[in-house]
């Protein structure tokens, strides 16, 4: 048995990175299709659907696509539906996609698995999943399955579906599940086309100009944020090496992909990367481009269950924009439920027993059975099958018999669940004198750390954004000056974090104070992260995540979220703040910035966590 991951690095060099990490499609591409004959209870047939897209519809694009079909399902017998497509940089065609066709179809659903725009053999430009585009596109494939619009077969002829179950005429029991760039296109079919009746979003972004320039201050809402943030050049670079690509190897199809002024994608991206590497933060112009297209500017459209699943190893697109999207839905009263489970973007192996969608059933794993009965329940319309908590999360520290007969059985001891999801901060560590955190208000000392970042290369490192699983990463490091770091008393009992926890500075920063003003390239930079110290001194940054901030005013107290986390400090350890001047994979201060972090027992700096149990110190 071949184990499905929704990560694997393709052989494919440099660029084929981002397909790791931008996509559910991160997986090797399948280079040859099942016959017939070799799929008992099933059939798949390769098709081609021309859709018209644009604000205007004025533009004509052809998708790619394979329509996986139960063989009992008929005009007489209509089975529900599964709507699908890649991650970015990939397509229909990867062992991911195939997989969960397979898995759907041999479960009595008729599958539409699509390539999506500006990928191999799809035509048109990568638009970001933006509704008036990609959006249009897939609400034009869900009319495929209500066989209201016709699809063309491999010879070439006009077809329509009559075997998918409908709710009334033309609107089809149909759902979508994908994840990164096949997530993200669920919210921007949903938000316009109510036919969608549930929607399973993995890994994918809520905001995306604070997915690729993120600030952890100054939020407005959610993720979204007043004061432009800090571009993840590592990540960006990647991201349009692969979409570049991508262009140059679905030329064929469509030559247009690869003019200029954008090769492969609508020209206002292209700019827009420029000056995210130029200037280091989005200017307005591509704050613009990036929020149209995301959930977070229209999420108040999405009517359709959504179960969120989002990555605890996950660099690009981390648990706090799912937090973000799952309280707007909730807060709307749309049905949402939550889960983070182990794997990410930064690293795509499933913990055993967790998802396995090449298994010969959805129902031999912990996440493919959550998959399955929230399409029953909301698709197939079974209401005893149930929705699962509402949110539920991996614990790396439990352990279970991950053999493959007890793995799929074992895994569910590390998931722990809860009736509500709330980050709110349980235990309180305060910045004490030059260096020290305590649990007691009453013990703050005076004190200052003072750092600088030296001009030129950056002197912190925590990762290289787009490798997998850590193997060919170096060990985070922050070189000594340049940085100020805050520590605890060994731990008297575990401490467990679930969530973001909230951190309050106050700062000294003339240089900055100086050339704020100006705008977002005179504010002050810093990573804000936390360190797991054992015993020995050896520090673990917790699946390499980290808190990029660029602040709004230093004259103020500045209040900073740092990475959502699930996370153990096991008993005897310290938890070590750090603050530094600077990260290899991100963008940096333009200019030194010497900082002074100041604490008093009248304004003492503060970290606030989300602890599952009391807080003890030795």
């Amino acid at each position: 048995m071949v184990r499905a991951r929704f990560a694997r690095i393709p052989a494919l060099g440099a660029a084929a990175l981002l397909a790791v990490g931008l996509g559910l499609a991160g997986l090797a591409p399948t280079t040859a299709r099942a016959a017939v004959d070799d799929t008992p209870g099933y059939s798949v047939q390769h098709v081609t659907v021309p859709v018209r897209i644009g604000p205007d519809d004025a533009q004509s694009c052809v998708v790619d696509a394979d329509i996986y079909k139960p063989d009992d399902a008929s005009t007489a017998s209509p089975k529900p539906a599964i709507l699908t497509t890649n991650g970015f940089g990939g397509s229909k065609d990867d062992s991911n996609e195939s997989a969960i066709g397979r898995g759907f179809v041999k479960q009595g659903y008729v599958v539409l698995a699509y390539t999506g725009l500006g990928f191999p053999d799809s035509g048109c430009k990568i638009t970001l999943d933006d509704p008036d585009y990609d959006g249009k596109a897939g609400t034009q494939l869900v009319s495929v399955l209500a066989g209201s619009k016709p699809y063309v077969d491999e010879a070439g002829a006009e077809q329509t579906v009559d075997y998918v179950a409908q709710q009334g005429a033309g609107d089809p029991r149909v759902g979508m599940i994908g994840g990164s760039y096949g997530g993200q296109i669920q919210y921007a079919v949903a938000m316009q086309d109510p036919r969608v009746d549930a929607l399973i979003p993995i890994i994918t972004w809520n905001d995306l100009s604070y997915s690729l320039a993120p600030n952890n201050t100054s939020f407005q809402q959610g993720v979204t944020y007043g004061t432009p943030g800090v571009a993840k050049k590592e990540w960006i670079d990647l991201f349009f090496s692969v979409g570049i690509t991508d262009g140059v190897q679905g030329a064929a199809v469509d030559p247009t992909r690869v003019l200029p002024p954008c090769p492969n994608f609508a020209d206002e991206a292209c700019s827009a990367a420029v000056r995210l590497n130029t200037l280091g933060y989005p200017d307005d112009a591509t704050l613009h481009l990036a929020r149209h297209a995301s959930v977070s500017s229209y999420v108040d459209r999405v009517k359709a269950p959504t179960l969120l699943v989002q990555g605890q190893k996950d660099t690009l697109f981390n648990l706090q924009e799912a937090a973000a999207t799952y309280q707007s839905l909730r807060a709307q009263g749309t049905e949402a439920r939550m889960i983070w489970q182990s794997w990410g973007h930064s690293d795509g192996t499933p913990a055993p027993g967790e998802l396995d969608l090449g298994a010969s059933s959805l129902r031999d794993s912990f996440l493919g059975n959550r998959f399955l009965d929230w399409m029953d329940h909301y698709v197939k319309g079974d209401g005893t099958a149930p929705v699962g908590p509402r949110f539920a999360y991996f614990r790396d520290w439990v352990t279970y018999d991950t053999s493959p007969a007890k793995a799929a059985a074992g895994v569910r001891k590390a998931y722990a669940t809860s009736p509500t999801f709330s980050e709110a901060p349980t235990a309180t560590l305060y910045l004490t004198g030059n260096d020290g955190l305590t649990d007691q208000a009453g013990a703050v000392t005076t004190g200052s750390r003072s750092y600088a970042n030296p001009p030129g290369a950056p002197t912190s490192y925590s990762e290289t954004s787009g490798l997998e699983g850590g193997q060919v990463n170096n060990p985070p490091s922050d070189a000594p000056g340049t940085f100020a770091a805050y520590t605890t008393p060994p731990l008297a009992a575990p401490a467990d974090v679930v969530g973001s926890s909230r951190l309050t500075l106050h700062l000294d920063a003339p240089v900055a104070a100086g050339t704020q003003s100006s705008g977002p390239g005179g504010k002050l930079v810093l990573f804000a992260k936390l360190y797991d110290v054992a015993p020995d001194g050896t520090k673990t940054l917790h699946d390499r995540l980290i808190s990029p901030v660029r602040v709004t005013d230093v004259t103020k107290p500045v209040d900073v979220r740092l990475p959502g986390v699930v996370q153990r400090f096991p008993a005897g350890h310290r938890i070590q703040l750090v603050l530094a001047a600077s990260d290899f994979a991100y963008a940096n201060n333009a200019a030194p910035q010497p900082v002074t972090v100041r604490t008093s027992a009248a304004a003492p700096g503060s970290l606030r966590m989300p602890l599952t149990s009391a807080l003890r110190l030795r």
